[in-house]
Parts: C-alpha cells; structure tokens; sequence
C-alpha cells in the first residue's frame, strides 16, 4: 500500500479462488480493487493454474508490480510467472521501492548476516514475492474499493490437478500462532535457568521463544528460534529477556503489537524497537513479573 501512494499508482488485488466473495469483500477496505477470478480449478493452490490465469491479466494490464507472499506457494509461482512473462523477479524482500523506472529492493545475504540494496533491471514491470509478517498491515479504508469480476479464461488447458495437501510431521508448538512470546537469549547464562523465562511464559498463557545462540547451545528445539534464520512472529505481547537484539532477531520480531526488553545493558540494541525498556537483571525482573502477575489472577 505504501509503495503505491508514494508512487501516486492504483493499488489493486487479485484474488484466485473459488467461492471466496467473503474474502473479497475485506479486501476491498485495503485496496482501489479487488478483481476476482472464481473458478473450481482455483479452489485450491495449483500452480500451473494461477499462473496461466496470471499471465493473461499481466499481460494485458501490465501493472508496474506484482507482489507475491514469499511461501511454499509463492516460490512455485512466480519465478515460472516472470519467466513466461520475461520481466524481471526478486525474490524474499524485506523492503522495496519504485525510483523512477526502476525496483530497488532490500534482501538479506549470508544467512541474514547482512542486508543489501539490489536494482533490477529497467523494465516497464517487475514481479517480487515479499517476506511473511514484514510490514504492518495497514488501517482498513472508510469506504471499501471496486469489487470486480472476471471470466476464467476458458482456452485454459492443465495439465496437473490438485490431490492433496501433505503435511510435515508437527513440532511441539508453533510459536507463530501465540498471542505472547517470552524470548531468551544468551543473558539466560545456562540452561537450567530457562525454567525462569518458563514460568513467566505459563502466567502469561504464552509460549517461550529463544534466540539463536540458545538453539545453538541446544538448550530449546530450533522451532521456537525467533530471527531471520528461524520464525517470524508477530504477537500481541513479546518480551525478550536477556537478548541483546541482533539484526536478525529483530527482523523476526520487530513488528510485535508491544514489545518489552529486559537487559542489563542500557546501550542493548534490542531498545531501540522496543515499547518498554528495563534496564536490570533477568534474575531479578522475570520472577517478579511471574509473582505479580500469579497474584493478581489469583485475587480475580
């Protein structure tokens, strides 16, 4: 959305489905249209079937961007849709910009080490899959956007069908699904003291996350690491405890509702995103936290 106000450029969505008039309708409250395209052969992810819808859009509007969610579905879909279409593609951004003719985009390198600007190059379009839970969603509009509707293209002929989805084996929790996250870092010392970041966890009815020196040593399973390596979340409540906030755990976390740090630090990288800072001992803040926090829902 902000990409196309500062450009002056029309924002509109196209939504591939079947039966999905619900969805259209919120979508239409976050963009100038919302074009949808309902069909059975839509009604679940096919990639040969989005693209060839796709590319009969594209080639006939020819928007100057077309975003797509940097997913499993998204990597099987665009970097086929730029190829039959011969524009240009950038892939996991974590930020963009139109200067003129040209995309710039900001991707991470080197196991998210490093941030880097990249132009690609001149055209009249480009097609760009964006990181998950990278931007803020934006406020809805007041008054909803133009719903349209267009024809399945009827010339289309597939030749995969969908059969089903097959899923990977669950981990212990999904960190992404929690509305509070209690994060520790290397400040946590050893492992037995994670039993502290724990407990708060417990009170708060959230799940423990951890950064990645703690995956590292071992001491919690890679599924609950938070940063670029490991998961993006984006809670309604994150305390990171003992984090001194490396880039690439903040591009996990950054855009949590609230954020607390606790460290011992005052000069912490990790407060300068955050809403509320404690400058003080781990030791001493998180089991205070739990006690109160233990009383006044015993007091309810």
């Amino acid at each position: 959305m902000m990409v196309a106000k500062s450009r002056g450029l029309e924002l509109s969505v196209i939504l591939l489905g079947s039966g999905c008039s619900e969805l259209a309708g919120e979508l239409a409250y976050h963009a100038d249209k919302v074009i949808v395209v309902n069909h059975p052969n839509l009604a679940e992810f096919n990639a040969e079937a989005y693209r060839k819808v796709l590319v009969s859009f594209i080639a006939n509007r020819i928007p100057r961007l077309t975003l797509i969610g940097h997913t499993s579905c998204g990597l099987d879909l665009a970097p086929a849709l730029a190829i039959e279409l011969g524009i240009p593609l950038a892939t996991d951004c974590i930020d963009l910009r139109l200067d003129g003719r040209s995309l710039i985009v900001t991707r991470q390198v080197y196991g998210g080490k490093l941030n880097i600007e990249g132009v690609l190059k001149e055209a009249d379009n480009y097609v760009a899959t964006i990181r998950p839970v990278t931007f803020k969603p934006g406020e809805p509009r007041t008054r909803p956007g133009e719903i349209i509707s267009l024809e399945y293209p009827k010339d289309i002929k597939l030749g995969t069908r969908f059969i089903g989805f097959v899923e990977p084996p669950p981990g212990e929790v999904d960190i992404t699904d929690a509305e509070v996250i209690v994060s520790v870092g290397r400040g946590i010392k050893e492992e037995k003291n994670i039993s502290i970041a724990k407990k708060l966890a417990e009170a708060l009815k959230g799940e423990l996350g951890c950064s990645r020196p703690v995956v590292d040593k071992g001491w919690l399973p890679k599924e609950r690491q938070v940063g670029s390596s490991g998961k993006t979340v984006k809670p309604k409540l994150y305390i990171a405890s003992g984090i001194s906030g490396s880039f690439q755990h903040m591009m996990g976390m950054k855009n949590s509702e609230l954020i607390v740090a606790v460290n011992r630090d005052p000069k912490a990288p990790i407060f300068s995103i955050a809403d509320y800072g404690v400058v003080d001992d781990l030791f001493m803040v998180l089991p205070a936290l739990t006690k109160k926090i233990s009383n006044l829902k015993g007091s309810e």
